[in-house]
């Protein structure tokens, strides 16, 4: 007989095979008697709102937009440590309107504010993007969901 391939998904389950025509159709065979029991192992694929909720920017916030950032930089414990600070700075810019930020942004309205400047910006934003905090868009930069909340 001759080769075969075959390529089944069930749930979240693949499963590909190569070879004898024979073998494959077997394989196959087992793969779609457990079919049921495979699915029921396997969690739904998440959708794909669910699978881009983590990259959907902030958005405006009346609450936080309101105070000043000294203020808020205050309130959430943002003085000392830079990374938090860095991300505060963002979602109270974000919260004014701002869909995409800079570091040079970050650090015009830290200074701006009268409060001590960032050693290394872009160190920050790095570590923000590291820990799902932050979300590059070309050049910029805007905070997810899980930023904001980790505040």
């Amino acid at each position: 007989m001759g080769e075969a391939k075959v390529h089944i998904k069930v749930g979240e389950f693949e499963f590909s095979g190569e070879g004898d025509q024979e073998w494959v159709a077997k394989q196959l065979d087992k793969i779609l008697a457990k079919a049921d029991e495979l699915i029921s192992l396997t969690p739904p694929p998440a959708s794909e709102e669910a699978k881009s909720e983590h990259h959907k920017p902030m958005g405006s916030d009346a609450g936080i937009a309101k105070k000043t950032l000294p203020a808020f930089l205050s309130e959430k414990g943002a003085t000392k440590n830079q990374i938090k600070k860095f991300l505060a700075t963002a979602i109270w810019l974000e919260a004014k309107g701002k869909a995409r930020l800079s570091t040079g942004e970050i650090s015009k309205a830290i200074k701006d504010a009268n409060q001590s400047k960032l050693s290394n910006p872009s160190e920050c934003l790095k570590q923000n993007i590291s820990k799902g905090y932050c979300e590059k868009d070309g050049k910029e930069f805007f905070v997810t969901a899980e930023g904001k909340a980790s505040l």
